[in-house]
């Protein structure tokens, strides 16, 4: 799995990289903590990012699913 963010041309280095870490599911004290910023930081971080408008999109391979044959996923 994969995930994809578009729109992060828009975001500020320290955005891209509370985003990452957010949109997987990591809280703002693990944030904090990895970064090396306060948990507030964090979040004001993560709301500015949202105001700026971002998508983030997952990418899963379709052979994860089983819907596809071997022959199929290595020609998608």
């Amino acid at each position: 799995m994969k995930i994809e963010i578009r729109g992060v041309e828009k975001l500020s280095f320290r955005e891209r990289q509370v985003v990452a870490l957010k949109e997987t599911g990591v809280s703002n004290e693990q944030v904090a903590k990895r970064l090396g910023l306060s948990a507030s930081t964090v979040a004001t971080l993560f709301n500015r990012a949202r105001s700026k408008g971002y998508e983030v999109v997952i990418v899963i391979p379709g052979g994860s699913f089983g819907v596809y044959g071997f022959d199929d996923e290595e020609n998608n």
